[in-house]
């Protein structure tokens, strides 16, 4: 049974389409990036998936309708929206108990060793702790509750490279054991790309790419090239072109069925320059901005 699945989700604010029919399946026990610029409709599809707003179409996750039992479905889902969230009066101990009272599948010892691994004191005020503190006990009260679904939405805004690293190394670390399933959205895209096994691009309300991290590798070749052999890499025609320190790099789609080139592949990339799988930052940028020049060109 797959975590989420939704078929022609829609989502609209007055004459603003936020979510424009869209179609996506998530398996469990997988971890998804979803990416997009502002306005992309990343929060609305997640708040349509926690039940926090009505939409149209079809829309199931964990079996259950969200709009209609999200009571129910929240026992199995948590969900943080930015980890320095939390009031700010409230010493941590008191925090423990809120949600050791709130919750049925919070286990108390498993945040209390959590935050063991921190300096985190349980008298402190949490107005008292740093933005990086904050997030480490948020991580710590989250992860200690056995939820089947986490959705994740920017929740490093704001922290230092440091705490940043720390977050996704403890959610991969001590939180994931591939029968849980972790939804993430976030602008620092480089600092989670290893941790994904699923990526997710959104732009304008729409899904305009979605695959498998193994498909990238498999799908998506970045080539730098001198000069003097940008003619020839450029007869394969890549998707995106940039320059760098004066080289250009190209970036090609070898998807047999693309359409283009089919016959394309990675040793005769690798013999033109030096070829690498893309960053996922450097695939939207060629994505997205391909769809815009398209738009563009046809106006």
């Amino acid at each position: 049974m797959p975590c989420i699945e939704a078929r022609g989700l829609r989502k609209a604010f007055g004459t603003t389409i936020a979510l424009d029919g869209i179609n996506l399946r998530v398996e469990e026990g997988r971890i998804l990036g979803l990416i997009g610029p502002n306005g992309a409709g990343k929060t609305t599809a997640l708040n349509a998936i926690l039940g926090l707003t009505p939409y149209q179409g079809e829309l199931r996750v964990l079996g259950r309708d969200p709009w209609a039992e999200r009571d129910q479905l929240m026992r199995d889902v948590c969900f943080i929206a930015d980890v320095a969230v939390l009031p700010r009066w409230m010493r941590v101990s008191q925090a423990l108990d809120y949600v050791a009272g709130v919750h049925p599948r919070f286990d108390r010892a498993k945040a209390e060793g959590l935050l063991a691994k921190t300096t985190i004191q349980h008298a402190s005020k949490i107005r008292q702790l740093s933005k990086g503190m904050v997030a480490q006990l948020h991580l710590a009260l989250v992860m200690a509750i056995d939820a089947r679904l986490l959705v994740l939405d920017e929740p490093t805004l704001g922290l230092d490279i440091l705490f940043r690293k720390q977050f996704y190394d403890s959610l991969l670390n001590d939180y994931f054991d591939r029968s849980r399933t972790i939804v993430v959205t976030t602008h620092q895209v480089e600092e989670l790309q290893h941790i994904l096994t699923d990526l997710m691009f959104m732009d304008r309300g729409r899904i305009v790419l979605s695959c498998t991290m193994d498909e990238i590798e498999s799908r998506y070749v970045e080539v730098t090239v001198n000069p003097d052999r940008v003619a020839a890499a450029r007869a394969f025609k890549p998707i995106y072109e940039r320059q760098v320190f004066g080289r250009s790099v190209l970036l090609f789609d070898i998807k047999p069925d693309r359409g283009v080139n089919p016959k394309i592949d990675r040793q005769q990339l690798a013999a033109l320059g030096e070829a690498r799988t893309p960053s996922i930052a450097d695939l939207f940028i060629a994505v997205v901005g391909n769809l815009y020049a398209a738009q563009g060109a046809a106006q």
